[in-house]
């Protein structure tokens, strides 16, 4: 199978095949009125939404559904203490950057805290997107280069920039010659005696001579650091390493993708870099840093952002506000007061080890991937090993019908892409596990 799926494909509502009731395909005409048959709608049947809490969502009809998919809110939906810090600040001063106040201050020393020492410069931003723009900015401008290595099936946000770099996010084959993709680093694909290490190396290192000879040149590698996108590949700990010594060697920068296994996800770390025992040039962040409130940014080394501010202004109105910066403080003090490293680590164990227990009973489960609170299930057809991205949507169909969210990733949308909020307990672990069994079971997988 060599057809890969955009990432916005997996599980789209298709208004040709899906089925609505009557008050259900006005709210969605009147959606598609007013924001176009583009946006995107999950599941053959949306889901109204109408409250949540910790790790599950209640619908308008009171259904209530285990969030395993969504990982913005990352420490719970609507806690108490981040919202109670929202309103506090909106009802004080909500204003731009141009003026000091205390909380930014507070927030960035808190932020920066969790970084290793070089890592001391921050520019707030309000999308992941965003972030990685300027993330590729600095690293053209401080390397003199264009290039840009990123996975097969990665996806790094949508500006037009940033989507250059996100063939996850293209129906087509559509990127320019500057950018050069290389495979997923799979275990599966290796050869007798070789490593990890030494084929992800020698991926990146042919990459780089192809930006050469191209012309180009090598500006950075780019990469979320579970590699979410690509189906999540998370082991083993340290196998960047060599990849990312093999760019800076030759004058490249690393940029490291957080916004989906940063804020403690991975368990052990409190980024996913870490489990890697690498120092990134730049780091970029999004999604969970404010629990749903819109917020992210770039952290890089002083010597970066200061010659890339010589030449270049940068501004953003709404970045690092005061009410992001309070609400970013909340989420810290959350994850550090709850122990949701832990409890990321301590039950993504659990769940990790449950779902082993399962893949005996099904075939159909090729492999069981992740850190933390971070995980995936790749499905495959039994007789042939070829990936089965349609008994993939059939399972997130019905896991739905058993109250449970779930999305799907890879180059091919087979596998189930499992991120629950940090607050994700072990009874909810036993809840999801006895209800993919039960889908499992009927579905024959």
């Amino acid at each position: 199978m060599n057809n890969k799926t955009p990432i916005l494909q997996l599980n789209r509502f298709d208004a040709l095949t899906g089925v609505a009731d009557e008050n259900l395909s006005r709210q969605i005409a009147r959606r598609h009125a007013t924001q176009g048959t583009g946006s995107v709608l999950f599941y053959p049947q949306p889901i109204v939404m109408a409250s949540a809490s910790g790790a599950w969502m209640e619908d308008s009809a009171g259904n209530r559904y285990l969030d395993m998919y969504n990982n913005v809110p990352g420490v719970g939906h609507c806690h108490p203490h981040i919202t109670q810090a929202m309103v506090r600040q909106a009802g004080l001063l909500n204003t731009n950057t141009r003026y000091l106040f205390p909380v930014l201050e507070q927030y960035a020393d808190s932020l920066l805290a969790t970084f290793p020492a070089g890592l001391s410069n921050v520019i707030f931003t309000c999308t992941g997107s965003e972030s990685n723009d300027i993330a590729l900015r600095m690293s053209r401008f401080i390397s003199g280069r264009q290039g840009i290595i990123v996975t097969e099936s990665a996806y790094h946000g949508n500006t037009t920039a940033v989507m250059e770099v996100s063939p996850s996010g293209h129906k087509e084959a559509l990127l320019p010659p500057w950018v050069h993709t290389i495979p997923a680093p799979d275990l599966r694909r290796l050869s007798a005696g070789q490593t990890l290490s030494d084929l992800f190396a020698a991926d990146v290192e042919r990459a780089m001579d192809e930006l050469d000879e191209r012309g180009y040149g090598c500006a950075a590698l780019l990469v979320d650091t579970i590699f979410s996108s690509d189906g999540v590949f998370a082991d083993p700990p340290g196998f960047l390493a060599q990849a990312v010594a093999r760019v800076q060697a030759r004058g490249g920068l690393f940029i490291a993708d957080e916004v989906q296994p940063g804020f403690g996800r991975t368990g052990s770390h409190f980024w996913g870099f870490q489990r890697h025992s690498v120092q990134p040039d730049i780091v970029t962040l999004g999604k969970p840093m404010g629990n749903g409130f819109p917020m992210a940014a770039v952290i890089t080394r002083p010597a970066i952002l200061q010659a890339f501010s010589e030449k270049t202004e940068y501004f953003n109105t709404f970045g690092g506000n005061p009410v992001a910066a309070a609400v970013g403080l909340a989420v810290l003090e959350v994850i550090e007061q709850e122990a949701l490293m832990n409890n990321a680590q301590r039950n993504g164990d659990y769940l990790r080890a449950g779902l082993r227990q399962l893949a005996q009973d099904f075939p159909a489960i090729a492999d069981i991937r992740g850190a933390g609170l971070f995980n995936a299930i790749e499905f495959a057809r039994p007789d042939s090993g070829e990936p089965d991205p349609q008994l993939t949507s059939r399972v997130i169909y019905h896991l739905k019908l058993e109250g449970v969210l779930i999305g799907a990733a890879g180059r091919f949308g087979n596998s189930l892409k499992i991120r629950p909020p940090l607050c994700f307990s072990r009874d909810d672990a036993d809840f999801f596990l006895e209800r993919l069994a039960k889908v499992m079971g009927r579905l024959n997988g």
